[in-house]
């Protein structure tokens, strides 16, 4: 393809060198080039890729995109320089794929909790009412009944527009994809063309990337601003930021509501549990209406749609023991949970909770996940989580300075299968175990090794 079609859309500052010449493929990544490779230089969290041009042009690259200045340029190489090689590696992976979303429904969903929940249920819904249906969200990537692995809740510019056109080929024609803030702030869906974007709501999470919780709000703002007159915008009223995210949106505006006046209020069957999820089901309700399908056939899947993996998961012991796996990981999500959960437990049963928090990410959290966990269980187990390159009981001293003075009724246990195993041994019929903060995930991640752990599994293992 050539380079001045794969370029066109950007916002270019100087062209040095021949847009008429040809490339075979486009990375960001230098160690991925190869002969006639286009190479877009942008700055990540830990590295430059301006640092690397260099090394892409001895690798074969023939062209180079880049966004701070080149002193040196090689002879015979093009460079294209833009306002923001981030958004540039999104409109050329569209420009290199031929914008797929041109030929498919994609409505992106946003907000701190429910995201994957909302995505999912949308696509089941979508595929039981025979449509070639895809799923982009963070337990998993999915056309139809093919699985794809994931690392981020919204994968690089690249690999999400090389799905989506795999999508078209394969006939989708409804695709649901989460959309977080980290994808957002870093263009990494710079170029899609959504038909719709959903607001869950906004709580506190990712201030250590954000910086501030208004900053934060601005990112999924930012979303909506740029959804087209001809898609919806589709928020929870009831959310202190739900009238702001959808301020400065030209798409159509909708609401969903439990507790006012709104587009969406209705009441729904469904086999998901608690308020939040409840929440969950009005946005998946008034998404698909807002598509087209007829209210009644809605709500009679909803009734019968499952939540996903890792979301309140239940395993249950022969001797009536309730273990549940979430993925609750922030402090509104963690105190919904046991919330919910605290309502359904029998008089004089124990809700015991095991939760921690990962390392090198948002630490003002901590305190808030402890105060929260002590206050609304039992008895608390802290334990480890992907403690990253942080030294695990460091991330559990942080998480017990917001216990609450006085408070007994926690312990902590870093290994992560052995808190449990302790936990399995403390309860009898009727009680409740909640393994709090990895839900769905299949691996623990430390500094030196990752290692296979499933909550679920080990509860299964113990819980006898």
């Amino acid at each position: 393809m050539k380079v001045k079609d794969l370029i066109s859309g950007l916002d270019i500052l100087e062209i040095v060198g021949d847009t008429l010449i040809s490339v075979d493929q486009m990375t960001f990544d230098s160690r991925k080039v190869v002969s006639r490779s286009l190479f877009i230089s942008a700055k990540g969290i830990e590295d430059d890729g301006h640092d690397y041009i260099e090394e892409a042009i001895k690798r074969g690259a023939k062209a180079v995109v880049h966004q701070n200045n080149v002193k040196k340029k090689a002879n015979g190489i093009t460079y294209v320089k833009v306002v923001d090689s981030r958004k540039a590696i999104g409109i050329i992976a569209q420009n290199f794929y031929s914008y797929p979303t041109r030929h498919l429904k994609l409505v992106g969903i946003t907000g701190t909790n429910g995201k994957t929940t909302v995505a999912t249920l949308l696509f089941k819904m979508f595929r039981i009412l025979g449509y070639h249906t895809a799923l982009i969200s963070t337990v998993e990537n999915r056309i139809d009944d093919k699985i794809y692995s994931t690392d981020h809740t919204t994968p690089d510019s690249i690999t999400l527009t090389s799905f989506l056109k795999e999508a078209v080929v394969m006939g989708v024609e409804y695709a649901f994809m989460e959309c977080s803030s980290h994808g957002i702030e870093e263009e990494r869906i710079a170029g899609l063309e959504f038909v719709g974007g959903i607001f869950t709501n906004l709580t506190l999470d990712h201030l250590d990337y954000h910086g501030t919780f208004e900053k934060y709000a601005e990112v999924k703002k930012k979303f909506f601003d740029k959804l087209p007159e001809n898609a919806f915008a589709l928020a929870n009223a009831d959310d202190q930021k739900g009238d702001y995210v959808l301020s400065g949106t030209s798409a159509h505006k909708y609401f969903f509501s439990l507790n006012s006046s709104a587009d969406f209020i209705s009441v729904l069957k469904t086999k998901l549990i608690g308020r939040f999820n409840a929440y969950n089901v009005l946005a998946v309700y008034a998404t698909a209406v807002l598509l087209g399908v007829p209210k009644d056939k809605v709500k009679k899947i909803l009734s019968k749609l499952d939540p996903p993996p890792g979301r309140l998961e239940l395993v249950k012991s022969k001797k009536g023991i309730y273990g549940v796996v979430d993925y609750a990981h922030t402090p509104n999500a963690l105190e919904n949970v046991l919330k919910t959960l605290k309502g359904l437990k029998e008089k004089n049963r124990l809700l015991i909770t095991l939760i921690g928090c990962g390392g090198d990410r948002d630490k003002a959290k901590r305190p808030i996940i402890g105060e929260i966990a002590v206050t609304f269980s039992d008895y608390v187990i802290f334990t480890s989580d992907n403690p990253r390159t942080e030294d695990p009981d460091v991330i559990l001293s942080d998480i017990v300075a917001g216990v609450p003075r006085g408070a007994k009724n926690y312990e902590c246990i870093s290994a992560r299968a052995e808190a449990i195993q302790k936990a399995c041994g403390m309860v009898h019929s009727g009680d409740i175990i909640l393994v709090a903060g990895k839900g769905h995930e299949t691996c623990q991640i430390f500094k030196d090794k990752t290692i296979h752990f499933s909550d679920l599994e080990e509860l299964s293992r113990y819980l006898i």
